[in-house]
């Protein structure tokens, strides 16, 4: 399985798991495809903060 902390491992069309700002206490996943890659430095710790097709923003946990 792909690191959701390294930018280069992501593309535009991707399925992925993210966590949304509100369900950071949680770790209540959201699924969707990549729209656009918001996080401009190559790895973050805490994953990289993608745009979903569905206009949600959060960070990737998982890449299917």
């Amino acid at each position: 399985m792909l690191d959701g902390k390294k930018r280069s491992n992501l593309k535009h069309g991707m399925s992925v798991a993210i966590v949304l700002k509100k369900d950071q206490d949680t770790g209540y996943l959201t699924d969707g495809i990549v729209r656009d890659i918001l996080t401009k430095s190559p790895t973050h710790p805490h994953g990289i903060k993608v745009r979903l097709m569905s206009g949600e923003v959060g960070r990737v946990q998982e890449i299917y």
